[in-house]
């Protein structure tokens, strides 16, 4: 049992890009599915798609590799179950000087640091990935 599929869904995609794997399979959640797209729209995935029906979905993830390199070089939890870390939008701020994104949980969905700071919205701090 996963304890917290989000850190489970972020190192599973830098592990298999580690190794050179074209996709990634995974057991189905909204919210799983929802930070997928999230990492598409960033550049770091080439898509995400829901595979299967009822009891058995899964999301299938499609990794994305710019000129035989892996596009996440590396990722770093920032809430976890033990510690939730809530952030204003007066503190979200670049990741890596522009050149990763931290990903958010607001109350509008799941959002990067550059949305969150254009629609003026903090929340739950995810995950930053570069």
């Amino acid at each position: 049992m996963v304890t917290d599929p989000i850190a489970d869904l972020i190192i599973q995609l830098k592990n298999a890009g580690a190794v050179g794997k074209p996709t990634v399979s995974l057991p189905f959640s909204k919210f799983k599915f929802a930070v997928a797209e999230k990492l598409k729209e960033a550049g770091y995935v080439a898509a995400a798609e829901r595979k299967g029906r009822k009891v058995k979905k899964t999301l299938e993830i499609t990794l994305r590799y710019a000129e035989g390199a892996h596009a996440i070089t590396d990722v770093k939890r920032i809430s976890k179950p033990g510690r939730r870390v809530y952030k204003p939008v007066s503190e979200i701020h670049a990741v890596r000087y522009g050149k990763g994104s931290l990903i958010l949980s607001t109350p509008r969905g799941v959002m990067t640091d550059a949305e969150a700071r254009k629609e003026k919205v903090g929340g739950e701090a995810l995950f930053e990935i570069w």
